[in-house]
């Protein structure tokens, strides 16, 4: 029982997230967005980021007309992949950028995740496969491979 109210409490702390557009709305800062850079951002930040980067994730620090100011969380790249980022503060021109999304949370989405996953846990641990949770009795197979018995009075054990 343990095992599953930790698990429990840890979905109910995750959350499924979304990225949507934003189309001429005001950005607040400390929000969390997503740059899409077009070829020019790739070849203007790849010195910086690296060649082969499809979005700039992270918290906006800072935003003007000539710019974005991130606290990069994370990179994706254009085959997939990302690269974890602990903060680092990125400069990113507003010509570079194709798209700008924020991250959103949605409801239904962990729902879905969060009834999956308690399913899974709920199975298992009627299944035996997180061990002696319930507390039942450990009890010994009868078709072990080790069988001791007595050959005749005063013989030892063998194993058989």
């Amino acid at each position: 029982m343990r095992r599953l109210r930790i698990a429990v409490g840890i979905l109910a702390v995750m959350g499924c997230y979304t990225l949507q557009p934003v189309a001429g709305q005001p950005l607040p800062l400390g929000v969390v967005v997503s740059l899409g850079l077009n070829d020019a951002g790739r070849a203007g930040m790849g010195a910086q980021m690296g060649p082969e980067i499809a979005e700039i994730e992270g918290r906006l620090t800072e935003k003007d007309s000539d710019a974005y100011v991130l606290a990069v969380a994370q990179v994706r790249l254009l085959r997939g992949g990302t690269q974890v980022w602990a903060g680092e503060r990125v400069r990113v021109k507003t010509e570079f950028v194709t798209g700008v999304s924020t991250k959103r949370f949605s409801r239904a989405k962990t729902a879905i995740v969060s009834a999956a996953a308690i399913s899974v846990v709920v199975l298992s641990i009627k299944q035996g496969i997180f061990g002696n949770v319930a507390g039942e009795e450990k009890k010994t197979p009868p078709d072990t491979s080790l069988t001791r018995c007595k050959l005749g009075v005063g013989t030892s054990p063998a194993i058989v």
